[in-house]
């Protein structure tokens, strides 16, 4: 296991080496950013060879492909990506790598929830929304399905699936690596949900920096307030950071969470202006570096489950 997750750590790191060599021996596997890199290393194994377009610390809202992840794509036999917005620049990246492999999307099948904008528009209208989503619209909906564990296991399916039609000579190793998966993810589902419904519902209330924590929060009853939208490129304007003020303030927030990958100073202005204490940092859209807290998805969230928990206890 640890040797998996070194590895994982060193090939979600190739995107910053120039002139990747694909193996002859191995599928050659393109993963937009790193938890969907760190699945597939584990289902994949020994059998493929990953490279992580976005990789720790990474934000895949912004990111800008190059000339070398287009380089590389191209050569590849499998491209996995998130869907539901989660990769706005993947099109562009696939015309112009010329990519003839399969295209696997991890969230099929996943029911999507509806992103903050559109629940923010059905209660008043802020200005300059429309020209936000103009420039980054994940079409209505949440792409951040990974937060919850009962979608990670659709994730696994669909990888372990995808990877067994490119390569089925390997079927049976993928689905084996799949089921040990699928039960380590489904035994710390059930943990946290015993961990959670043992804290009072009126302790369960955070606030966040970014609102990547919808499916986290539908999965063990917890409201998750957040500074920006679904997006990272979101900016709250000082109507909004004084609503959020109010509502730190009114609200009995247990804590405030930054992110690995966001723009720290609004959550740290509205805890200043609230009283409310900063609670740490949680890993939203990406993995820790190898020496972090969470250097793959199961570590990810233990991680910000064990932060939760102790700043609502």
């Amino acid at each position: 296991m640890r040797r998996l997750v070194w590895v994982a750590g060193l090939l979600a790191m190739m995107a910053a080496v120039p002139g990747v060599a694909w193996s002859q021996e191995k599928l050659a596997v393109v993963a937009t950013f790193s938890i969907l890199g760190d699945l597939t290393q584990r289902i994949g194994g020994d059998h493929v060879q990953v490279l992580t377009l976005v990789g720790p610390n990474g934000d895949a809202h912004v990111f800008q492909p190059g000339p070398k992840e287009s380089a590389a794509l191209g050569k590849a036999s499998v491209l996995i990506a998130n869907g539901l917005g989660f990769e706005p620049w993947l099109h562009r990246l696939e015309e112009s790598s010329g990519f003839k492999g399969k295209l696997l999307v991890a969230t099929e099948g996943i029911t999507p929830l509806a992103g903050a904008e559109e629940h923010e528009g059905e209660e008043e209208e802020h200005e300059g929304e429309e020209a936000h989503e103009e420039h980054h619209d994940h079409g209505g909906t949440d792409p951040h399905a990974f937060q919850n564990l009962s979608n990670a296991l659709v994730y696994v399916t669909n990888i372990a699936k995808g990877l067994s039609e490119a390569a089925p000579a390997h079927a049976a190793d993928f689905k084996l690596n799949a089921d040990k998966l699928s039960a380590e993810i489904a035994a710390l589902d059930a943990q946290l949900k015993a961990d959670f419904a043992a804290i009072p519902q009126e302790r369960r209330r955070v606030l966040t920096s970014h609102d990547a924590f919808q499916y986290f929060g539908r999965a063990y009853g917890i409201e998750f307030i957040s500074v920006q939208g679904v997006s990272t490129e979101a900016e709250a304007s000082a109507e909004d950071l004084a609503k959020i003020v109010r509502q730190a303030r009114d609200g009995h927030l247990s804590a405030i969470f930054l992110e690995n990958m966001s723009d720290p100073r609004l959550a740290e202005t509205v805890a200043q202006e609230s009283g409310i204490r900063v609670g740490g940092e949680l890993y939203a859209d990406a993995l820790s570096d190898p020496t972090g807290p969470a250097p793959d998805y199961l570590s990810l969230v233990r991680y910000n489950a064990k932060q939760l928990l102790a700043a609502m206890q």
